[in-house]
């Protein structure tokens, strides 16, 4: 037999010894040489967030500006001038900002106005005004404060388009069609950001619960999903999470660094010429004192004495910052607690009390939460 033949022959064997070598071996083995190896090193490394009241360095309470029928987008006349209202947008602002505020561009441009004022620069008023700047109008922002001491700097900062949005038994069906209007515009321009020094990236999200948790409509969550928009909500078995839990599901989504992003947006506003103006505006009358013939009225829970609107309420959520963990990068709800690691912090929190207007945090949600987290990160294996 020549040197050839030989080795042609020799190979195969060589692989079939080895096939039967594997199959012989215990199936664990195969799977993980370590029994922690799927929590340790495999594909979804879920690090585990430490927990202490002592590393808690701010709580805050931001107050969500909330209507039963959904954000109010109409156009109404005030004396001489033309008000586009953009305001009442639930938890959902941060969301639905530029959509929105593309909806309100279309009302001003109706009026071929070229000066503009926008009241408000939180995440919707400063959307609004980059928006009419692209269409070529000269837009001044009034406001009572700039960030970061705006409501817009309390909100935990991640994609939740529908998060009390509206009461779908109150909202008319047709606001439906609105809301996913706006949606997939703000979901194209946010993807305009991504890649920018991380004022919007993607994160993991992860949902960690006993048993499969029962939904209620109208009780605060998201009533409205555009399928597709997102990677789908995946279920992960036991050997893909290391959570003491039965019901576990993951999903990537967008999160936005809050300070990061709310000053390369006013920012951008003021390189392309717009005006910041620090002026309260309480009264109609001080809407009629404005140059401006087209204003449009940003203001969130500040519309409600002005404009009358009695519909109007605040949902007060509160946040306990953590002490940034350099291997935390993903989101985390749980029954009664949930976090969010951002650049400027880790975010806990969870409540939504409709009607509150007292942004005094409270110790013993801050203990709760806390506690909750603290418990599930007790429990992880690993």
């Amino acid at each position: 037999m020549n040197r050839r033949s030989f080795f042609a022959r020799a190979v195969p064997a060589s692989f079939a010894i080895g096939a039967v070598a594997a199959s012989c071996a215990p199936k664990s083995q195969q799977l993980y040489p370590d029994k922690h190896f799927h929590i340790s090193r495999g594909y979804h490394q879920i690090p585990k967030l430490r927990l202490s009241t002592d590393r808690i360095v701010k709580e805050t309470v931001g107050l969500r500006p909330f209507r039963a029928s959904g954000p109010r987008l109409d156009v109404e006349k005030l004396g001489n001038k033309t008000i586009v209202h953009n305001y009442g947008h639930g938890g959902s602002g941060w969301s639905l900002s530029w959509g929105t505020g593309n909806i309100a561009r279309k009302n001003v441009l109706a009026t071929n106005e070229k000066k503009i004022a926008v009241l408000g620069c939180g995440t919707v008023g400063i959307a609004t005004a980059r928006l009419l700047q692209e269409s070529g109008c000269e837009v001044t922002i009034y406001t009572k404060d700039v960030p970061p001491n705006i409501t817009s700097n309390l909100a935990t900062g991640t994609w939740s388009p529908a998060s009390r949005v509206c009461d779908v038994k109150v909202a008319k069906p047709e606001f439906r069609t609105v809301w996913e209007e706006a949606t997939r515009f703000s979901f194209r321009r946010f993807q305009f950001l991504l890649g920018m020094n991380e004022i919007a990236c993607w994160a993991e999200e992860y949902g960690v619960f006993r048993e499969m948790p029962v939904y209620t409509p109208g009780a605060g969550g998201e009533d409205f999903e555009i399928e597709g928009l997102l990677p789908e909500r995946v279920k992960l078995d036991s050997r893909e999470h290391p959570f003491k839990a039965n019901h576990v599901t993951r999903r990537s989504n967008l999160m936005f660094n809050i300070p990061a992003y709310l000053r390369h947006q006013l920012t951008d506003f003021v390189m392309f010429g717009g005006k910041v103006k620090i002026q309260e505006i309480r009264k109609p009358e001080d809407i009629d004192a404005l140059q401006e013939n087209v204003v449009v009225n940003c203001m969130g829970l500040g519309a409600k004495p002005v404009f009358n609107d009695e519909e109007l309420t605040p949902v007060s959520g509160q946040l306990s910052c953590l002490i940034p963990q350099s291997d935390i990068h993903y989101k985390l709800y749980t029954q009664g607690a949930n976090f969010i690691s951002r650049k400027d912090g880790i975010f806990i929190g969870s409540n939504g009390i409709v009607g509150n207007w007292d942004t005094t945090p409270s110790k013993e949600q801050t203990e709760k939460t806390v506690g909750i987290l603290q418990k599930l990160m007790e429990e992880m294996k690993g």
